[in-house]
C-alpha cells in the first residue's frame, strides 16, 4: 500500500515538474525574441561559422613551420587525417582538411608546388 501511494506521488511529482519546465523553457523563448538575444546569437553563430582559417592557425594544427616543403605537409596531413577518421572525431578531421586547404593556397601564391 505505501509504496503504491509513494509511487503515485513520484509519477505526480515527476508530471508536474516536467510541465513547470515546458513552461519556463517557453517564457525563456518569449524574453529572449523580446530581447533580441535570440537574433544575436544567430549572428554570431553566422560570423563563426564564416571564420576563414588564418595561415598561422594551419601550421598550428598540422604541427609545421613556414620551411616545411609542401611534401611533408602532405605526410602529416594523411596521417593526421587518417588517425581522426578511424578512432578520432569529425571535428578534427575537418579541422585538419581545412588547414591543408588553408596551406594550397598560400604555397600556390609562392609558387611551390601544392597540388594533391
Amino acid at each position: 500500500m505505501a509504496a503504491k501511494i509513494l509511487a503515485n506521488l513520484i509519477v505526480m511529482g515527476g508530471g508536474i515538474v516536467a510541465r513547470a519546465f515546458v513552461q519556463a523553457y517557453r517564457q525563456a523563448l518569449t524574453n529572449a525574441s523580446k530581447t533580441g538575444a535570440a537574433q544575436e546569437a544567430m549572428q554570431n553563430t553566422i560570423r563563426r561559422a564564416g571564420k576563414v582559417m588564418t595561415e598561422q592557425e594551419a601550421r598550428q594544427i598540422l604541427g609545421v613551420s613556414e620551411e616545411t616543403a609542401w611534401e611533408e605537409i602532405l605526410k602529416k596531413y594523411d596521417v593526421l587525417f587518417e588517425r581522426n577518421a578511424k578512432n578520432g572525431s569529425f571535428y578534427l578531421q575537418s579541422k585538419v582538411h581545412r588547414a591543408k586547404e588553408c596551406l594550397e593556397v598560400v604555397y600556390r601564391e609562392t609558387g611551390e608546388r601544392a597540388s594533391g
